[in-house]
């Protein structure tokens, strides 16, 4: 007898799906049955990914949206539940990164991480959760009253490391949005979570581990090693399903054991 989580009928909007960690969640839903919509600027990638779902076998679509830019993200949504349907899940990924110390970063700088990774992430969950709440209140249509909204943040939002401290400063926001989703919208059905990833290798970081510095990174890690993207799909797909209902305002770290 097998236990199995069925996303089949629901609809996930993820942002940042252009590569990384997004490209995998997105793949991750599709197979668990759930119809994807894919969201980034950079649509040429999407519609590669696109393909690469359908021919799987899975259900996908491409939006165009720019995090940073409020518009966008509210034309971007509207698109997506015209196109496919009300979204139920919220995979809120999109993320940007630096590494300065602290005395060197610019106004320029901060702006960059933290217009993403806060306000975009803020933006975006705010229009996918008005809608959730008009469901919830019987002023929208849809088949699925509530949601999953699931937060990306980081370990560095957790722990912070040299070097990146806005970075970090930036996921700690992330976190603590979580928390505040969670309590305000949790009576509606809406369970609002966040992952922290600890070191991932992806097509973005991966010569970074072949480097000295990186090996030495690896060396101080808890089991000397890096996750892969898939070492996420289990925790996502849980925090998506149906049977995740008791599970809200959850901050997860997925890191190896190295914040601990």
């Amino acid at each position: 007898m097998a236990y199995s989580l069925d996303l089949a009928g629901r609809v996930a909007l993820v942002t940042g799906a252009s590569g990384g960690l997004g490209e995998q969640f997105a793949k991750t839903l599709a197979k668990a049955g759930a119809a994807v919509v894919l969201a980034s600027r950079r649509t040429d990638r999407l519609m590669a990914l696109r393909a690469h779902i359908e021919a799987a076998g899975g259900d996908a679509h491409v939006v165009a949206m720019d995090v940073t830019d409020h518009a966008s993200i509210k034309a971007a949504v509207a698109h997506a539940e015209t196109e496919v349907g009300a979204i139920d899940i919220l995979i809120n990924n999109s993320g940007v990164s630096a590494t300065q110390r602290l005395q060197d970063v610019s106004e320029e700088d901060y702006d960059y991480i933290f217009d993403t990774n806060t306000k975009g992430a803020f933006f975006v969950a705010q229009e996918v959760g008005r809608r959730m709440l008009a469901r919830a209140n019987g002023a929208a249509p849809g088949t699925y009253v509530g949601g999953r909204i699931v937060n990306i943040a980081s370990m560095a939002g957790l722990k912070v490391l040299p070097q990146i401290g806005v970075y970090a400063m930036s996921k700690a926001a992330v976190v603590q949005m979580t928390k505040a989703m969670a309590t305000e919208w949790g009576r509606f059905g809406i369970n609002v979570n966040a992952i922290c990833p600890g070191y991932i290798d992806t097509e973005l970081n991966n010569h970074h581990w072949k480097t000295e510095q990186g090996q030495k990174l690896i060396s101080m890690l808890p089991r000397k090693r890096v996750g892969a993207p898939t070492d996420l799909d289990a925790l996502l797909v849980m925090l998506c399903a149906t049977e995740s209902h008791f599970i809200n305002g959850a901050v997860i770290a997925a890191d190896d054991g190295f914040a601990v």
